[in-house]
């Protein structure tokens, strides 16, 4: 689905999980999700390219943009995804890939899904299944700058499942 052809009931949620190839393959699999799209959030530079962000001197986080439809999927159903994919308790890492992009991060868009992040967050932490602390941040979405086209649907168009983090 189109951005221009959402309808009034979709919503948006916002993900950084580490390089967002995996974690944008992981969201498209689940019924109730309209289309992704990955690109940088969180940053500083208006339009940055992947190579500008790669640079480490924007401070944008890859992210996966999710549209969805919540009669269908619940913004609950996303943050166990996100929790499921990555490990929140790196800082600036996931896996092989280094840098303050590959962050954990949750970007809300309303006061809704503030809540619920940090509700999902502190469950996990009370849990005892991570041994060290949780780093992801919890922040308000900013400007969403697209990535290249040839980021979009990366694995899909190789046919691939997943990245190298599961």
């Amino acid at each position: 689905m189109e951005k221009d052809e959402m309808t009034e009931t979709s919503r948006i949620a916002t993900f950084g999980a580490g390089c967002f190839w995996g974690v944008e393959a992981a969201y498209r699999q689940l019924p109730g999700v309209l289309s992704t799209r990955v690109g940088y959030l969180g940053g500083t530079m208006v339009n940055p390219t992947y190579r500008d962000v790669c640079s480490g001197r924007t401070g944008h986080a890859e992210v996966v943009e999710v549209t969805y439809d919540p009669a269908r999927l619940s913004y609950d159903d996303l943050l166990t995804v996100f929790w499921e994919n990555h490990d929140p308790t790196t800082l600036n890492r996931q896996g092989p890939d280094v840098g303050e992009q590959y962050r954990s991060a949750i970007f809300y868009h309303d006061d809704e899904q503030k809540a619920a992040a940090i509700a999902s967050k502190d469950e996990r932490e009370r849990s005892g299944k991570y041994r060290r602390p949780i780093v992801t941040e919890i922040t308000p979405a900013s400007t969403f700058f697209e990535a290249e086209d040839y980021h979009q649907q990366y694995l899909e168009k190789r046919g691939l499942a997943s990245c190298h983090i599961g």
